[in-house]
């Protein structure tokens, strides 16, 4: 199974690259170029950057990434990750891909960024991978126009927010599940056994 992880140019991708690896028969790649990142079995789209300088790193193939996720192409997006599934940001100009409707927003809170663990409410994203606690880092969130996409909320201070967002075999989660201690890794297991060809 080929997992490639697409490299906007920002932050260290060996953890997650690292709890992908965990599963066997999992091919782990990093391919910078947007088109080339879709030769692949699965997606992921990793957590660490601004949403501008990332866009702007996708704009090439955001069309075809996002034909392949509505064929079917799985996809595992993180942190910004997950929020360049939805159509824009208030942190950055651009498109993101548009695969669920809504806006990325800053974090309405006192103490931001967000750091540190925090408790998922109701979270059902994935049979047998129930998530409780997760490692957060981050200053904004998304706004899912539909709510019956948000599979998991966590509450800071007095904001709920999606802590993850499932469409078809397309997977966003805010949270760092390769941050997320052994919990975290079993949902990124979970997530790559589910979609596997």
């Amino acid at each position: 199974m080929r997992v490639t992880l697409f490299d906007y140019g920002a932050g260290n991708l060996h953890s997650l690259a690292k709890a992908l690896a965990t599963v066997p028969g999992a091919e782990v790649r990093v391919q910078e170029d947007p088109l080339r990142a879709l030769d692949t079995d699965v997606l992921v789209l990793p957590g660490v950057g601004a949403f501008g300088a990332a866009v702007a790193r996708l704009e090439p193939g955001r069309e075809a990434m996002r034909a392949a996720l509505e064929q079917g192409l799985p996809c595992l997006g993180i942190c910004l990750g997950m929020q360049l599934l939805f159509e824009g940001s208030d942190e950055g100009e651009g498109a993101g891909l548009g695969y669920f409707a809504g806006r990325v927003k800053r974090l309405a809170a006192k103490r931001v960024p967000e750091i540190g663990w925090n408790q998922v409410e109701d979270e059902r994203t994935l049979a047998g991978a129930r998530l409780d606690t997760v490692y957060y880092a981050h200053s904004f969130v998304c706004r899912a126009a539909d709510a019956s996409v948000v599979t998991g909320w966590t509450t800071h201070e007095a904001d709920r927010f999606p802590a993850a967002v499932r469409r078809g075999r397309v997977v966003g989660v805010q949270f760092h599940p390769e941050k997320s201690s052994t919990a975290g890794v079993r949902f990124v297991q979970a997530f790559l056994r589910e979609v596997a060809p």
